[in-house]
């Protein structure tokens, strides 16, 4: 049978065990679904389980069945790193062979001096912090000193948080775009973000007009899709980690289960050769803050959409669902962790229950789809498509 549409959905940082090379990032016994499987009984997951979930890592907690409904298997990461962008990226066909540089203790006294000098005014923070934490602890002091709030985190980025009454939108991106121009070499992080936000002390929200400016990705499989005259359709914050190349339609969302619903919602009606979902809340609200109980139920809250997703998929579509990196909320510090993704794969064409093993790269998912799809495109992964067709 072939296939027209390939439904991706990465579960934002959902890992499922430490890589072998894990102890040169200080992430020895991660694991971002077995630790939490271990830590929290009450997770109930049992449409994942029926996939295969728990039978890709024999060892963990996580329920077994002897007949998976999907294909199976983990897959290893080539690039170096543990970030957003270079996770994404190898997931469609590029191979980092350094990672983007992250700033655990701020971005370096020279570069804010240039920064501060080619804005025209100073700016406050320069931490590694939440975005929600970060404008209710330095809102106020933005708010008396008309400065930037610059801040970080265990991502490659640059974020500007500003309050949209004293700096008008316009105005954010044009100093994120200077900001971009400047973060060069060394610097060069794999995203600038503006933060717009609003209220009072106390009281301050993110508005919606976020954006994020990225480094341009070399080709990947979404400019093969999109040269073969087909759509790649993105949802949530794929634009931004791809800068918009090789995206032909997008809608961006504010949490995971709308960026579940819209998924739905294109499944039922967009003709896109690729959905492209990301669901970021694992990681943002979850992961980095360490809350354990809270990153089982958004997982359960997907778990409990799966069947509406897989009952809308057509005889022809093919569903992926995998992760970027792990972030296992157990583990110290606020990072990303070192880890093997999951990969399950669903459809009507699929033969239930194979095992593809472990994955040499991420870039076997890139590989995948364009044989899938059947489009020229020459990936460092290699397909198990053949593996999987029943």
């Amino acid at each position: 049978m072939s296939i027209n549409r390939v439904i991706l959905i990465v579960l934002d940082s959902v890992g499922i065990g430490e890589l072998p090379d894990a102890n040169l990032y200080n992430d020895e016994g991660s694991n971002t679904l077995g630790n939490i499987a271990k830590l929290y009984p009450d997770l109930h997951i049992p449409n994942l389980i029926e996939m295969g979930l728990g039978n890709i890592d024999p060892s963990n907690l996580l329920k077994k069945t002897n007949h998976p409904t999907a294909a199976y298997g983990k897959a290893n990461e080539q690039s170096s790193g543990k970030d957003t962008t270079t996770g994404h990226w190898e997931i469609c066909g590029l191979i980092l062979e350094k990672p983007f540089p992250t700033f655990p203790d701020g971005f370096p006294k020279e570069f804010m001096d240039r920064f501060e000098a080619a804005i025209g005014c100073k700016t406050i923070g320069n931490i590694v912090g939440s975005g929600t934490v970060v404008i209710n602890d330095y809102g106020d002091e933005h708010l008396a000193k008309k400065a930037p709030i610059v801040y970080t985190s265990a991502d490659s980025v640059f974020q500007v948080a500003m309050h949209e009454d004293i700096f008008p939108i316009d105005r954010q991106y044009e100093i994120c775009q200077i900001a971009r121009d400047l973060l060069k070499d060394e610097y060069e992080v794999g995203r600038v973000i503006a933060r717009p936000f609003m209220g009072t002390s106390g009281n301050y929200t993110r508005t919606s007009r976020r954006k994020d400016f990225s480094l341009l990705p070399p080709d990947t499989i979404l400019d093969a899709i999109e040269n073969a005259n087909k759509e790649v359709f993105s949802i949530g914050k794929i634009v931004d980690i791809f800068a918009g190349k090789g995206i032909t339609k997008y809608v961006k969302t504010a949490n995971n289960e709308e960026g579940i619903k819209e998924t739905i919602k294109a499944i039922e009606s967009n003709p896109a050769s690729l959905i492209f979902t990301n669901l970021v809340d694992f990681d943002m609200l979850f992961g980095h803050r360490r809350d354990v109980p809270g990153y089982a139920k958004s997982l359960m809250e997907f778990d409990k959409y799966l069947p509406e997703i897989t009952d809308k998929m057509k005889d022809t579509d093919l569903l992926i669902i995998t992760a970027d990196h792990g972030n296992d909320p157990s583990a110290p510090g606020n990072d990303h962790t070192r880890e093997y993704i999951p990969i399950l794969t669903y459809g009507k064409s699929v033969k239930q229950g194979q095992n593809i093993g472990i994955r040499n790269t991420f870039a076997d998912i890139s590989s995948t789809i364009a044989e899938a799809l059947q489009i020229n495109y020459k990936s460092p992964g290699k397909s198990y498509y053949s593996e999987i067709q029943a």
